[in-house]
């Protein structure tokens, strides 16, 4: 009877060996940029209470409603869930462990969320995110310096001539009431030209309704009440304020008045990066204000303004824009022949460490012939070649792979400096 061959769960990827290298050198350029602007990384659980993300997100949101991998623990009956974002995480984490005692505090965070969707290109059920908070800091000028860095972090990366900024501001809480109460009204007096989800969606959460892909839903949505109508003085001053520093910098943005973002707790400001260049996925980075977030998850009031990128789709517009990045192989791959050079093949790799360089040592067996050819395979820029008789005197021959050079037979001492040449 055949054994069952066991598969990755669907949408929850393998990172395989031929990908990692453009992954390393995203995270490389992720990690310079973030320290030139003074961020810290923090990184939290990927498992958390339930209750966190239905007090963050809202309850009535998709993520909430749709994604989400909840179960309950058998030993103690909490709720627990697979983070679907990093934002909450990162909130809990600063009121938990009173970050902001002493003043303001920008964070970063990365690795793998996780969303119960179909999966498709550029959405996955485990996607990675590289996720910013500034927290503590009321003015718009740290709404200003995500939009810079972000802007300079696609100049960084190639990508600036195929991603735009749009930008929105959803005004305080009492803006939004006014607001919510008028598209009520509005939808109410169309019903018959509202789906299903608008529907369930009317009286608990009727802002979600303007962000539908419903295409014959277009029209009534873009006639709908205008948010920034009902702005007060302060949201307008704060938002003119934004668009004032873009201006200063340099920075092209268009005003999307439909652009509310999925998760309840933004308030003023809020963005998206997007492209043309990835199908139906074309948001690569979001995010805005959240002034509420840290209040609501017990902490002392204090503003904030974060956002965060979808590392899969970043890459996938990266591969699509630029030449895939050339293999990184080892400096040394050391093929030995033999038991005594089998023996031997082991401190003549460790010694090769020690000089500093990347040593991979043939195991296996196998002919001459074919250690050669992993030897090359393996993208290395020398073959240590070590037979009995090499053994035997402690030494060892060196081939250069990726140019023409004779072969030498070298004492031990002297490898690395044959290699470093």
């Amino acid at each position: 009877m055949a054994i069952e061959t066991l598969r990755a769960v669907r949408g929850m990827n393998d990172i395989l060996p031929a990908e990692i290298g453009l992954w390393q050198r995203f995270e490389a350029v992720i990690r310079d940029w973030l320290a030139s602007y003074g961020y810290q990384e923090m990184r939290t659980p990927i498992l958390e209470q339930t209750g966190l993300f239905k007090r963050a997100i809202g309850e009535v949101t998709d993520i909430v409603e749709k994604e989400m991998y909840t179960f309950v623990d058998e030993l103690n009956g909490e709720s627990f869930t697979l983070r679907p974002e990093g934002t909450a995480s990162c909130v809990r984490a600063a009121v938990e462990h009173n970050l902001l005692f002493n003043g303001g505090k920008r964070l970063w965070y990365s690795g793998p969320m996780f969303r119960h969707e179909r999966p498709q290109k550029g959405r996955y059920r485990q996607f990675h995110q590289i996720g910013v908070e500034g927290l503590g800091f009321a003015g718009p000028d740290i709404d200003i310096e995500h939009l810079s860095m972000t802007a300079r972090l696609w100049r960084m990366l190639g990508l600036a001539a195929v991603v735009t900024l749009e930008i929105n501001t959803l005004g305080g809480a009492e803006s939004r009431a006014r607001h919510r109460q008028k598209l009520i009204d509005y939808f109410e007096a169309h019903q018959d030209q509202l789906d299903e989800d608008a529907r369930r969606r009317l009286h608990t959460n009727p802002l979600r309704i303007l962000d539908t892909k419903n295409p014959a839903m277009q029209g009534l949505v873009e006639a709908a009440p205008k948010l920034i109508a009902e702005l007060d003085e302060t949201a307008l001053a704060h938002f003119d304020s934004v668009r004032r520093g873009l201006d200063a910098a340099g920075i092209a943005y268009r005003i999307n008045a439909r652009l509310v973002r999925g998760l309840d707790y933004y308030n003023y400001t809020v963005f998206e990066w997007v492209t043309d260049r990835l199908g139906a996925q074309g948001t690569v980075c979001a995010g805005g204000r959240y002034d509420g977030l840290v209040a609501q998850l017990g902490g002392k009031p204090a503003p904030a303004c974060g956002f965060a990128m979808g590392v899969e789709r970043l890459l996938a517009l990266l591969t699509e824009m630029t030449a895939a990045p050339p293999a990184t192989g080892p400096d040394v791959y050391v093929v030995n022949v033999g038991e005594s050079a089998a023996r031997f093949a082991v401190p003549v790799a460790e010694t090769l460490r020690d000089a500093g360089l990347k040593a991979v040592l043939h195991c296996g067996g196998g002919s001459f012939k074919a250690q050669m050819k992993k030897a090359d395979a393996s993208g290395a820029r020398y073959a240590v070649i070590i037979g009995d008789d090499e053994a035997a005197a402690g030494e060892a021959s060196v081939k250069p792979l990726r140019v023409e050079g004779e072969q030498r037979r070298v004492a031990l001492a002297a490898l690395d400096k044959i290699i470093f040449q």
